[in-house]
């Protein structure tokens, strides 16, 4: 007995000491964690510091930085407010020389990239330089970097310049081979985002709204870099026929896309010295996530709320931990009537990024915006996308801007289910046998097809949804639904041909989208508050998972893939109506 109790003693010793152990080494990381990040506090930014943007990897809407970013288990992913933020920051900020762009494999959408140009063309504006070093430039990367005051490329680089270009993956005939079909109904003739479940091929619809965004699209980004570089646009389209990625860097310099070819330490030394500096070692560099803060900490004026919508529109909180990405209407709706009962907001932002989803949730936070639009001025602002679901939440908004390149309109909605018969019958051998009370118990039952009147049905309850999505839009955009109908149909339009036809009011950025709330709200001094509010590490580290850093490492590896790749992994936890985009560009 008295051996047994010594091993219990023990044991529970042991227990206790491994314990404290644990605890004092999570505290340590903890202290070393606050410690590295109050060196990087942002109001110690020292004189002729340069901020350094490593434009590379998928760029984020808003941060997606795991807790675990604190103890040095980072995740490369550049986003967009917080390298707008500084770059506005670095502007105004006299300890701040100049920019340094080292840009790599980004993958970003037309609308993210135009934005992220605009905002280093106003930072010249100030006089300071702005340098971009590549040893690829990629094509969304070299179209950033053509703002800048001197492109250097690798003595052995390449310099991506061929167009744009995109392709659809069909699955249909891959579906037939294991024995399931797709049932589909739909309204629009453009609404294209089940064609690859039911066709070989891009629709004749299909192509041509494709080709038209596309165009359009590429004839801005031509527009900019003429500007920009002095080289006229028929120059400039002459030289992406020629494919420039495979011509040596010497003709890349003689087309004038960029001003020098250089190593990197040489690119360096050249920032070294446009900063006082005579060695590189002795640049001070500052980073985006570091100079942001400095924008969100004024307080004078009335207080603007940027609630930030990004991701598939869902119902509920179906995606947890990984794949989280996504604007869920349990959530948005509270967080729209918080700020709707908050007397310090005096008019609110809508910063959406989305190509739709749910049709009834789309409803429901449209709604929610509708009633706070009745007490305060509500702006939508646009991303890379705000289509289909995405633009039936913006129709409830006093006033929208959208930047030429953003993806909108695809007002059409259509369901989908799959009739897995064919697989389980013919393929595995299993058969499927029950009862029922009534004619159609089993309706959406995945093991038999449609019977005539059920599609009829069906058919008619999206008939009625689009009705109600062109009357939401009518009545917002206060324009017919004659008129409605004529532009609808599922099309996909950018905002430059969407301000043609009534469907935003002016193309902009985020920045023009808060200068109209703070004009309706009339406010002459105003700040800004971004929501939701981002949790500090120590929450995350808290209340969060380690699914939060494999979600973040499965955006880094998957690039584009990785919103195809949510959506497949929640297909079944979808509302059987979807209102969603059918193709979205990547400018890599």
């Amino acid at each position: 007995m008295k051996k047994f109790l010594l091993n219990v003693l023990s044991s529970a010793a042991g227990v206790f000491l491994a314990a404290s152990i644990v605890v004092i080494v999570f505290t340590v990381l903890l202290i070393s964690a606050a410690a590295s990040m109050g060196g990087q506090s942002p109001a110690n930014v020292e004189p002729h510091s340069v901020l350094r943007i490593d434009l590379e990897g998928v760029l984020s809407e808003r941060s997606q930085d795991s807790p675990l970013t604190s103890f040095g288990m980072d995740v490369p992913a550049a986003n967009l407010e917080d390298i707008i933020s500084s770059i506005k920051v670095a502007k105004a900020n006299s300890n701040i020389d100049g920019i340094y762009i080292n840009a790599g494999a980004v993958s970003a959408n037309p609308a993210s990239l135009q934005e992220i140009r605009r905002a280093l063309t106003d930072f010249r504006k100030s006089g300071k330089f702005v340098v971009s070093y590549a040893g690829t430039y990629t094509q969304g990367a070299y179209y950033v970097c053509s703002a800048a005051s001197k492109i250097i490329l690798n003595p052995i680089g390449e310099l991506e310049w061929r167009g744009m270009g995109g392709e659809m993956m069909f699955y249909k005939d891959l579906l037939k081979k294991i024995g399931v079909e797709m049932q589909i109904v739909k309204v629009g003739t453009y609404k294209s985002a089940v064609e690859p479940y039911t066709a070989t091929e891009m629709s004749d619809a299909n192509r041509e709204q494709v080709t038209q965004y596309i165009t359009n699209i590429w004839n801005n980004i031509k527009k900019e870099v003429s500007a920009s570089r002095n080289i006229p646009v028929d120059k400039l389209n002459a030289l992406a026929d020629m494919y420039m990625a495979l011509k040596s860097p010497k003709e890349v310099l003689g087309s004038k896309l960029i001003d020098k070819l250089a190593y990197e330490d040489d690119a360096l030394a050249e920032v070294a010295k446009l900063s006082g500096k005579d060695d590189i070692d002795d640049l001070k560099f500052v980073r985006p996530s570091a100079l942001a803060p400095i924008a969100a900490s004024k307080t004078d004026g009335g207080e603007i709320a940027v609630y930030y919508a990004c991701g598939n529109i869902v119902s509920g909180a179906t995606e947890s931990g990984m794949f989280k990405n996504a604007i869920v209407a349990d959530e948005i709706i509270p967080d729209l009537e918080d700020l709707r009962k908050d007397k310090d907001v005096k008019a609110v932002v809508l910063r959406i990024n989305s190509g739709g989803g749910s049709a009834y949730a789309s409803e429901q936070i449209w709604h929610g915006i509708k009633k706070l639009a009745a007490q305060k001025p509500v702006i939508v602002s646009m991303g890379d996308m705000a289509a289909s679901g995405a633009y039936y939440m913006s129709s409830a908004a006093q006033y929208i801007v959208a930047e030429p390149t953003t993806l909108t309109g695809s007002i059409g909605i259509f369901a989908m289910i799959p009739d897995v018969s064919g697989l389980m019958k013919d393929k595995l051998g299993i058969k499927f046998d029950g009862v029922k009370t009534n004619a159609h118990s089993d309706f959406f039952s995945t093991s038999r097809p449609f019977n005539a009147e059920e599609k009829a049905m069906l058919q008619s309850y999206v008939d009625r949804g689009y009705d109600l999505f062109t009357t939401r839009v009518a009545q917002g955009r206060k324009i017919s639904k004659q008129q409605v109908n004529k532009i609808a149909q599922g099309r996909v339009w950018t905002g430059e041909d969407a301000l043609k036809i009534k469907l935003v009011d002016k193309l902009g950025n985020l920045d023009d989208a808060v200068a109209v709330a703070a004009k309706r709200a009339g406010l002459k001094e105003y700040h800004e508050v971004h929501y939701p509010v981002a949790k500090v590490w120590w929450e995350k580290i808290l209340d969060s998972q380690m699914q939060d850093y494999t979600d973040a490492q499965l955006r880094s590896y998957l690039g584009e893939l990785y919103p195809a790749v949510s959506l497949l992994k929640n297909i079944d936890k979808r509302d059987k109506v979807q209102a969603l985009i059918p193709f979205t560009p990547v400018i890599r």
